[in-house]
């Protein structure tokens, strides 16, 4: 994988690469993103217990992060997944693609979600959650593929109410494009308006849903963006420059064979800074589907203090959170179980704070062929 673009896009002046780095776990971020993971699990077939119908010997169960046999347990010592956490100062957004997740709550709230649904949980004040993954199908393999993202919040939302946000695949805004030769790119935007252009002007507005109200993505001029790319063999699309003047951005190749940005060859996975200020143009040119994460923002330009699963802005803060939880819980553990599940049937379902339920058709994956 070069690091230094050869060869400038035409349209812009100046070369658009900031930098290029390769991927790790997790993914680096630029403010306001704290952090990114993804999980990309080939589970095998589950037991009763929804667990893998697998040995467990020799994972250090509780703490396995092993990827042993292409799949880890994570902090779940029969399921996999993380067990009940606490959180304070932040966001987590996470996308699942393909599998499922239980996730269990401090609110009350419960849910089921996979196949492209997304959660937006703003823990502010504080919130326990746990989010375990469950595996249904007892006669053939439970994949499982989900990005976790931190968003920051600013000092000033940090003690906000926490709120829980379920945005389901169906309702989730997709652009797709085909470009002169009919070879298709498809974009979810999860946060941010996308504005397509063709150098000529705007040509398409994709509205994304509305963020919880207390987020950084709620403030219009922070143009936060959370965007995934799907594009086919030979697709060539030019992703359009960001709407704020001091935006930064990170654009993941995270699957693929080799893609052009900018006119620059990539051959390796990567995360890939660019100048937000300018339209970009890419290319799968490798044989197999390429995809994207776009994540991208004004930053808060706020001191971040992190301990583990809370981030303030002083160690102060930081220290004061530690004792809140000791005292409170964040409002105590409403579950029997550390690591709740949601029984058998696959259908998908969210159960509010206030009581609202909402129940969908089972799905497990949201990756669709491109035409």
């Amino acid at each position: 994988m070069s690091t230094n673009a050869s060869a400038p896009d035409p349209m812009n002046a100046i070369n658009p690469i900031v930098q290029i780095k390769p991927l790790g776990f997790p993914w680096t971020t630029i403010d306001p993103f704290l952090f990114c993971a993804y999980h990309d699990d080939a589970y095998p077939e589950g037991n009763s217990a929804l667990g893998p119908q697998a040995s467990l010997a020799g994972r250090d169960l509780g703490q396995d992060f092993s990827r042993k046999d292409g799949w880890s347990m994570y902090h779940g010592a029969e399921v996999p997944g993380f067990p009940s956490h606490p959180h304070r100062g932040f966001e987590t957004v996470t996308i699942v693609r393909k599998g499922l997740i239980d996730h269990a709550d401090s609110l009350g709230a419960a849910a089921r979600f996979g196949g492209g649904d997304v959660q937006w949980l703003t823990a502010g004040s504080g919130v326990v959650h746990s989010e375990m993954f469950p595996l249904l199908d007892a006669a053939a393999p439970n994949p499982l593929e989900l990005f976790q993202i931190w968003l920051n919040l600013p000092a000033r939302n940090k003690m906000v109410k926490p709120n829980f946000t379920m945005l389901w695949s169906h309702n989730i805004p997709r652009l797709k494009a085909r470009d002169e030769h009919g070879r298709i790119t498809e974009v979810a935007v999860v946060a941010g308006q996308l504005r397509e252009t063709d150098g000529t002007g705007v040509t398409a507005t994709i509205d994304p849903l509305a963020p919880p109200p207390d987020s950084w993505a709620a403030q219009l001029d922070a143009d936060v963006a959370i965007w995934t790319l799907r594009m086919a063999p030979g697709a060539q699309w030019t992703l359009p420059a960001a709407q704020g003047e001091n935006t930064r951005r990170n654009l993941y190749f995270f699957k693929g064979a080799s893609v052009s940005i900018s006119g620059q060859a990539i051959d390796a996975h990567a995360a890939v800074e660019l100048h937000a200020n300018q339209a970009v143009s890419l290319v799968n040119i490798g044989n197999e589907v390429a995809e994207f994460l776009l994540l991208q923002g004004r930053p808060i330009a706020e001191p971040v203090a992190q301990y583990g699963p809370f981030v303030m802005n002083t160690q102060a803060e930081i220290a004061q959170t530690v004792a809140d939880y000791q005292r409170t819980q964040f409002g105590g553990w409403p579950w029997l179980d550390q690591a709740p599940l949601h029984g058998n049937d696959p259908a998908r379902f969210a159960r509010h704070p206030d009581g609202r339920e909402e129940r969908l058709a089972p799905t497990f994956s949201a990756v669709s062929a491109l035409e």
